[in-house]
């Protein structure tokens, strides 16, 4: 990744990339996801763009259409990759790793057994079984993800966003940064609609880093980031696609 003709543009503050973040990694059950994907990292496989909404830089500018030129002007040599989007295919011995150094593509998997199941299924009157497909599914509420950063009175980065767990937020803040959790403050507007959308990370840690690099040159000036409604659509986690096989038996007493 290439950004020094990015950083030539009048108007524009500093850009930060992968090498910038001190632990470039989160996520609310395993650390599995970079904040920033690119070269420079200290945790292997981090310069792996897994998805469309990954980022890969942020461009601080004094307003946005600055931004938006010295994006044009990033360049990013990509190599391209297996693509894993069947998950039957994805769970097979040969299938291509998401993460290679996890060994798997099975994130968890549970056998659950109560009572005795073959005895009930051969005393039901009726069975039913099936596989079920669901799409993927955007949560769409109403709000974009947006919000301020700046180092407050207290000296702790703080960020103004909604979410649904303000202390996960600044766990994962925190641990992205190597810093202690105190060391961060978050502060939720309003969340409105959510349905599981704003459990994940979207532009906290990124808010967080920037204003907290910014600090550490000396430059003590608040940051801002609102995503378009594309940029939402494309940037937050969706729900996966579902394959469900299920088996079911009732009897009339």
């Amino acid at each position: 990744i290439d950004t020094s003709n990015a950083e030539k543009i009048k108007g524009v503050i500093a850009i930060f990339t992968a090498k910038d973040v001190p632990v470039n990694e989160y996520g609310l059950n395993i650390m599995d996801q970079p904040v920033l994907c690119g070269p420079g990292s200290s945790k292997p496989f981090c310069d792996r763009v897994r998805f469309v909404g990954d980022q890969v830089a942020i461009i601080v500018a004094e307003n946005e259409s600055i931004a938006d030129r010295a994006r044009k002007l990033i360049e990013v040599d990509y190599e391209d990759l297996p693509l894993v989007i069947d998950p039957v295919i994805a769970r097979q011995a040969d299938a291509e790793l998401l993460h290679p150094d996890r060994g798997s593509n099975t994130f968890c998997q549970y056998r659950i057994r109560k009572g005795d199941v073959e005895k009930a299924f051969s005393e039901s009157d009726v069975i039913i079984e099936s596989e079920y497909r669901t799409p993927a599914q955007e949560h769409a509420y109403l709000q974009p993800e947006a919000g301020p950063g700046y180092i407050d009175e207290g000296g702790r980065i703080t960020v103004h966003v909604a979410g649904q767990w303000a202390h996960e937020d600044q766990h994962q803040i925190a641990h992205a940064l190597g810093i202690d959790d105190d060391k961060v403050r978050v502060i939720y507007a309003a969340i409105g609609g959510a349905f599981g959308g704003r459990e994940d990370m979207s532009v906290q840690i990124v808010l967080a880093l920037a204003a907290w690099r910014l600090h550490q040159r000396g430059i003590e000036r608040p940051v801002k980031v609102i995503w378009s409604r594309e940029e939402s659509i494309i940037g937050h986690h969706k729900r996966h696609p579902y394959i469900l096989r299920s088996k079911w038996g009732a009897s009339h007493e």
